[in-house]
């Protein structure tokens, strides 16, 4: 196994981790607890190995999409490690500004260490700590399918962005439009049962484009769209795409496989997704997203 994947497959603790101490009587800083050690090396990995295999592509894409220009200010909600973030604060310059939000304290730690010149905040979307009218742009790159609340998350993000302002949101496209993760969630289903199969198929809640637009409306964005985009993911293995799915997205989502089960989806993988391993070894394959935008009503 890699050290990328075994720094991804860390278990996650279901606290934060993080503590505060006073310094000087002025200032705060963090002290790294381990549990903040073992989100931060998760983090880690999920830069070193889901960014370049998934996400990195789309950053561009929904810079475009939002009309991110020099001088703009900008906020990424559910930014990660910032991947997104540090694409639109290439866009804007130094005569913009751009902020990163996330739920997780390690991804947000992470995103600090490779940008520290971005703002980066731990908090929820449902409760932006932002001010109303605070950006020009808001984006937010495959995070709204795990929001407990999706239409207030939306609503935020429409009270923190200015009436002439541009929103884009990017959601995963239906897995029947993405034939390669559809196969894996057969075959998890044959093996591993429906828990498991169901967990791998949360991400792709929100791939019916109807609801999405319904969703927009709803939330309060004037005149929302909803347009398809394919990329193409690129894993160095299928073994890399599958035990990480199985060790560390499954227990994420509350679903913990016995070992012999784990060993016997990665074996039939081989055989299941052969069909997506390009000439040197890796697994390639076409996946699609919704890019959901518009402004304020």
């Amino acid at each position: 196994m890699s050290r990328t994947l075994e720094r991804l497959l860390q278990p996650v603790p279901p606290n934060n981790g993080m503590q505060r101490t006073a310094l000087d009587d002025t200032r705060e800083v963090t002290m790294i607890t381990p549990q903040l050690q073992e989100q931060i090396a998760a983090a880690r990995a999920y830069e070193d190995l889901f960014v370049p295999a998934l996400f990195r592509q789309w950053a561009p894409l929904l810079a475009k999409v939002a009309y991110v220009v020099p001088g703009k200010r900008v906020l990424d909600v559910a930014c990660g490690t910032g991947i997104l973030a540090r694409e639109l604060a290439a866009q804007v310059g130094t005569s913009g500004t751009v902020a990163g939000l996330d739920l997780m304290p390690g991804m947000v730690e992470v995103a600090k260490q490779i940008a520290p010149n971005i703002e980066w905040k731990q908090g929820t979307a449902e409760e932006l700590p932002f001010p109303d009218q605070s950006f020009d742009v808001v984006v937010s790159q495959f995070g709204l399918m795990f929001f407990p609340d999706r239409t207030k998350s939306l609503r935020e993000m429409l009270r923190v962005l200015s009436p002439r302002g541009h929103l884009a949101v990017a959601v995963w496209d239906s897995l029947d439009n993405i034939p390669a993760i559809a196969a894996e969630v057969v075959l998890l289903e044959r093996v591993a049962g429906r828990a498991a199969a169901d967990a791998l198929r949360a991400p792709f809640v929100l791939g019916n484009k109807a609801d999405l637009e319904r969703l927009g409306r709803d939330a309060g964005i004037s005149a929302p769209t909803v347009n398809t985009h394919t990329g193409t993911a690129r894993f160095p293995s299928i073994r890399s795409l599958v035990e990480a799915d199985l060790r560390g997205w499954l227990p994420v989502m509350g679903v913990m496989l016995e070992e012999e089960t784990i060993q016997r989806v990665l074996g039939e993988a081989d055989r299941e997704l052969r069909a997506y391993v390009d000439g040197s070894g890796r697994t390639v394959f076409q996946i699609s997203a919704h890019v959901l935008s518009g402004s304020r009503s």
